[in-house]
């Protein structure tokens, strides 16, 4: 745990928990050394660290049931949002870093990604389907400012007329309007806008570097506008914190001109847990048990159930609750369909790096 004297700036997480794979803990003893002022300022603001990528493959494959995608891109590995609940934080751990202030400072940058989308799709074997942006980050986090990743494999993707499932809770996305519109066009591509709460305070405190809500409902307002299908994730539903504001949130996105809405109940698996908890403990004191006690409640006396029937929406009296007021007010504002289908009888292999494409 940072010390205490240490408030962190902008971050999710005062922790860095052990990682399940590391079976020596590590602490540095703040407490006994002497800080002054300019000491515990500099501690406060950790810098994030860009740490480059030469991975020789971009995409990723999963058998999950209840994800609602088999392949997913990730230019990035950690995430500046520092969401505090963020379920892919233990993926950090399988780079040896940890799942807390880790994976918002420790920022892994595939620098290939564009180069390697491509060689996927370039490939013969490569049967299209729609392939999700990303699965264990978010390809708009404030970096993508900086590097262009997701941008230059939507380029990819436009080019070969590849279906893409965006997920995203920032945002930047509407920067690449120019290439998404002309895609949904064509039906080669979805936006998912996360907003878990329309409560500023709630959320900078939340996910301190993601996009405020109102941004992000300006955000499916431009790509609605835009001729895009936009689904809006309430995610997570947080018993006892963000629950009271499903309906609010539902006629807020129904209003910018969302087509459907889905949720997820919040889990925290692995080292999620005591980061979240931590947050849970310095923001909102009070809330604890009663937070803690629901989640449980929908997790079979747990924190996480990974069971694939169970772990995005969760069991119980509790979890029953929640989905039948989420399709009522879903069925009231209309967002309780799906979005359009995929196009994926248009797909093309990429030109290779010299624009020169197949003969057969």
């Amino acid at each position: 745990m940072i010390d205490a004297r240490i408030g962190l700036i902008g971050r999710g997480s005062n922790l860095q928990p052990v990682s399940r794979f590391d079976s020596t803990s590590k602490v540095l003893a703040l407490d006994v050394i002497d800080l002054d002022a300019d000491d515990i300022a500099t501690l406060s603001n950790p810098a994030t660290e860009f740490i480059p990528d030469r991975t020789k493959s971009v995409i990723s494959e999963n058998d999950s049931p209840d994800v609602g995608f088999r392949y997913s891109l990730n230019p990035y590995r950690g995430c500046e949002h520092g969401c505090s609940y963020c379920y892919a934080r233990p993926t950090h751990e399988y780079l040896g870093f940890d799942a807390g202030l880790g994976f918002e400072t420790k920022i892994v940058v595939k620098h290939d990604a564009p180069k390697l989308f491509r060689a996927f799709l370039a490939r013969d074997a490569w049967v299209p389907e729609p392939i999700a942006l990303s699965g264990v980050t978010d390809p708009y986090q404030p970096c993508e400012r900086r590097f262009r990743l997701t941008r230059r494999c939507l380029e990819v993707a436009a080019v070969s007329n590849q279906p893409m499932s965006i997920i995203t809770k920032n945002a930047l996305v509407v920067r690449d309007l120019d290439l998404l519109a002309p895609m949904a066009t064509e039906g080669l591509v979805h936006v998912n806008v996360s907003i878990g709460t329309l409560n500023a305070a709630l959320a900078r405190s939340m996910e301190p570097r993601a996009s405020t809500p109102l941004a992000r409902l300006r955000a499916v307002r431009e790509l609605s506008a835009a001729g895009l299908p936009v689904r809006v994730l309430v995610a997570p539903i947080i018993p006892g914190l963000n629950d009271a504001e499903i309906p609010t949130i539902l006629e807020a996105v129904k209003e910018a001109g969302a087509s459907a809405a889905a949720y997820t109940m919040l889990r925290l698996p692995w080292a999620v847990a005591p980061v979240f908890m931590d947050w849970m403990a310095r923001t909102f004191p009070e809330r604890v048990e009663r937070v803690e006690g629901r989640v449980r409640d929908a997790r079979g006396g747990r924190l996480n159930n990974s069971a694939f029937d169970q772990r995005m929406t969760g069991t119980g009296v509790y979890a029953e609750l929640i989905r039948r007021v989420f399709r009522v007010f879903a069925r009231r504002f209309g967002l309780n369909g799906g979005l359009p289908p995929y196009d994926c009888s248009k797909f093309q292999p990429p030109p290779d790096a010299n624009g020169q494409g197949r003969l057969f």
